[in-house]
């Protein structure tokens, strides 16, 4: 026999069926264990918040130690506090720009107080270099200072104190600081070090309601206070903290006395990264003055939520899911790279309407920055080819047409040809190819027209040899990659070499990997060189300015960080440079876009 007519009746009466026990139940359990339901809801609540707060304290510091990290890495505070200057305005113009990056920092940053770099040999650059310091303190001597030197390069976070290295001026702060390191020094030269102000911390926690009579304090990882609004009163010992019990606990939560009505909940909060812990103090007479009225919401809310969820889930859970789903999975299509979907659109001003209107407007801004994006790597790749192509040097050409005319007039007619040949072939690749990319078998012939021309200059001084792999010779390659290596190994290679030398191009397949190879038996370069090589150096009248940074930033453009080229040397023995590309050119990279 039939029950329900339709699948709505159904639906309702399934939902009654489980509302009304489940309520019951739920009402009976809540007036049962209500004090212990408020304890244990208190310790969530109060334990995420405090979460909350440890998570923002150490997402703050985090933050202070990566600008710390990026001020030693990105500026000469470590050249500064180590060099031996000869010349004094030479040291002044290395302060002033490291006091112009502090600056540049400070002027976003008002929750930093300072930023300053000591050495052990006394140097010292304060903010932006024009604050007056306190000659009366001694860096050296502080706490901190040697604590960031015995890191061993760490970073060290001090509690609060009283900085005075600026005079007339005593702020609490919180100190991040961290040694100074320069290669190969076996010790540290000097300390970097950010000073927080000490509201950037108490802000973090006052944020943090925790009724009338809680609060946040914060504890180093020696027991040492960072923070408490009541600080001054623990310092005249006019109050107390458990801190003995917060350190032995570590994370978690204590009653400080068995009755839990007269007691106050501590939940503490180790940071893993810095050992600090934050400290919620809750008086739990403030969660149970309460709770009858909590008995009473538990029963009207059990009753309405019961009615609620009869008639609401039926009547709008379809409605209101249904945009939903249609914004989940475009949201999907978006994550699988395709951004010309749209979020579902709502005309009225709901929060799903808002969301996706406003999903539909990010969308639309991400495609036409993508665009963008690709059309300027695309001016980009385009400029740097033409100034590439642009970039033959006047000293070769005036050269090679004064040898061609010297051999012109000495009737070396057949010299002649080779020469004129050889160069009218390096001019028409160089100047009238606009394609981006070539084939390795037309890149050894640019190298082969350019290397002949050389031959023909320096005669018996230099040799060279071209070894392609036939499996190669079709596949395609950014183009000026190999002449600007071998116009390399000429020039600071075998030039300067007593007895001829040799230049050696070669090309083949290495795994899933296209090898090619300029190799040398010039005057090599030692280790210091070798560290060097792909520094941004100025052009000389000697070469055509394209060096070999600028091969390798336009191999890792198209490719990626793990092609590029790799330098092998032994002084007196020559030079080997190794290019890494994709065995699939035109499938890798920016795949010819």
């Amino acid at each position: 026999m039939r029950v329900f007519k339709n699948i709505h009746s159904a639906f309702l009466a399934a939902f009654t069926v489980i509302i009304v026990p489940v309520t019951a139940v739920f009402v009976w359990i809540s007036f049962r264990f209500t004090e212990e339901s408020i304890l244990e809801n208190s310790q969530k609540y109060v334990s995420q918040l405090v979460e909350q707060v440890n998570d923002k304290v150490d997402f703050y510091l985090d933050y202070m130690d990566n600008t710390s990290w990026m001020l030693l890495f990105h500026s000469d505070v470590g050249d500064y506090l180590s060099r031996e200057f000869t010349d004094d305005t030479q040291k002044k113009e290395m302060a002033a720009g490291i006091a112009d990056q502090f600056s540049n920092i400070l002027s976003t940053r008002s929750d930093i107080y300072c930023i300053a770099a000591y050495g052990q040999n006394g140097r010292l650059v304060v903010n932006g270099g024009d604050e007056v310091i306190n000659r009366n303190t001694n860096i050296s001597e502080r706490s901190w200072y040697k604590s960031a030197l015995e890191a061993n390069g760490e970073t060290v976070i001090t509690s609060s104190h009283v900085q005075n290295v600026i005079y007339d001026r005593y702020p609490w702060v919180v100190s991040v600081s961290r040694a100074v390191r320069v290669p190969g020094g076996e010790k540290p030269v000097g300390v970097l070090w950010i000073d927080l102000n000490y509201n950037a911390i108490s802000d973090l926690c006052r944020s943090i309601d925790l009724g009338s009579r809680g609060y946040i304090f914060v504890l180093d990882q020696d027991g040492q206070i960072v923070y408490h609004p009541q600080q001054q009163l623990l310092h005249s010992g006019l109050k107390d903290e458990r801190i003995s019990d917060v350190m032995e606990m570590g994370s978690g939560h204590f009653l400080t006395d068995p009755d839990v009505k007269k007691a106050k909940l501590y939940t503490c909060s180790r940071s893993e990264s810095t050992g600090w812990t934050v400290v919620g103090v809750v008086d739990a007479t403030e969660l149970f003055k309460n709770e009858e009225n909590a008995k009473r919401m538990y029963l009207l809310t059990a009753i309405l939520l019961s009615i609620a969820a009869v008639v609401v889930s039926l009547i709008l859970s379809g409605y209101m899911t249904r945009p939903i789903r249609a914004l989940k999975n475009s949201m999907r299509e978006v994550e699988q790279g395709n951004f010309r979907v749209t979020g579902p659109i709502l005309k009225d001003d709901s929060e799903i309407g808002k969301l996706g209107r406003s999903f539909s407007m990010m969308v639309d801004k991400i495609q036409i920055l993508m665009e963008e994006q690709i059309k300027e790597q695309k001016l980009k790749r385009r400029s740097e080819l033409k100034a590439l192509q642009s970039q033959i040097n006047p000293h070769f050409l005036y050269n090679t047409l004064d040898s061609i005319v010297w051999m012109a007039e000495s009737g070396r007619d057949e010299e002649v040809v080779i020469m004129t040949s050889s160069l009218a072939r390096l001019l028409r690749q160089s100047i009238s190819n606009e394609a981006e990319f070539v084939t390795v078998e037309q890149e050894a012939q640019y190298v082969s027209s350019y290397l002949t021309i050389q031959k023909m200059r320096y005669r018996d001084q230099l040799s060279y040899e071209i070894e392609v792999d036939p499996s190669i010779r079709s596949k395609k390659m950014i183009k000026m990659i190999l002449q600007p290596l071998v116009e390399n190994a000429l020039y600071h290679g075998i030039k300067y070499k007593e007895e001829p030398g040799t230049i050696r191009v070669r090309g083949f397949m290495q795994g899933d990997r296209m090898i090619l190879e300029v190799e040398d038996d010039g005057i090599g370069m030692d280790e210091e060189q070798l560290a060097h090589i792909f520094d941004r150096k100025e052009p000389d009248e000697r070469s055509n300015g394209v060096g070999v940074r600028n091969v390798q930033e336009r191999i890792q453009l198209y490719y990626g960080k793990e092609y590029g080229l790799t330098y092998a040397s032994e002084k007196g023995r020559g030079t080997t440079v190794r290019v890494n590309l994709p065995a699939d050119c035109e499938g890798a990279g920016l795949k010819l876009q």
